[in-house]
């Protein structure tokens, strides 16, 4: 089996990225980024974002995860500390985070180091949940093999009789990261794939340096 593919190709004609328009804060920029693709009718879910950890394996791995917060120390998601990806950050928490908007002709790539969330502002996320995903969490022992679907069901169900009438609270294996950002690259599609590549470095005062990359 095989497929050509090398005669697809689209033009980016859309918008350009400046320095002389780039704030000195990179997290200046990602809002605007960010609200505009959240405003934006052509754009599903502009917080899913794909998360790259080193496995156990030694093999990189890409996941889209959804972003829950962003502040100026950087970004927020929450997972199952005993998956694959939480035992990855346990060994390595380096890692990478991107968004692609392509109705927008945008991309945002991060590195940064992940951090594990202070347990009340996981609490407090998790209290904001629906019962019907706080009682997943409990049931899907994340990235773990299973026999069946029918395993999975019966796991919920246990669930779901054992917190009857009772407050539904967060698994100690539950909660957040706080990813804090070393660079951030803005890519805006441009003609001729002469694209606009900015990123921010920071530096060790805290500044950040804003560099120009060829496309």
């Amino acid at each position: 089996m095989q497929k050509d593919l090398s005669n697809y190709r689209k033009t980016y004609e859309k918008q350009e990225l400046l320095e002389s328009t780039c704030p000195e804060n990179p997290m200046q920029l990602f809002q605007t980024w960010f609200l505009n693709a959240d405003n934006s009718d052509l754009v599903d879910e502009s917080n899913a974002m794909t998360i790259s950890t080193i496995g156990l394996d030694g093999f990189p791995k890409n996941r889209v995860v959804l972003l829950k917060k962003y502040t100026w120390e950087g970004f927020i998601f929450y997972t199952n500390y005993d998956s694959e990806k939480g035992k990855a950050i346990a060994k390595n928490n380096h890692i990478c985070l991107s968004f692609f908007w392509p109705a927008l002709e945008q991309q945002i790539i991060i590195k940064g180091k992940a951090e594990i969330l202070a347990e009340n502002l996981s609490d407090g996320y998790f209290e904001s949940r629906p019962d019907g995903s706080k009682l997943g969490a409990w049931a899907s022992n994340q990235s773990s093999v299973v026999s069946s679907r029918k395993e999975l069901d019966e796991n919920l169900l246990s669930f779901e009789k054992k917190f009857e009438g009772k407050e539904i609270t967060r698994p100690k294996n539950w909660g957040g990261y706080l990813v804090k950002p070393i660079s951030i690259e803005f890519w805006q599609g441009r003609p001729n794939r002469m694209h606009d590549r900015i990123r921010y470095n920071l530096e060790k005062d805290f500044s950040w340096k804003i560099d120009r990359l060829s496309p």
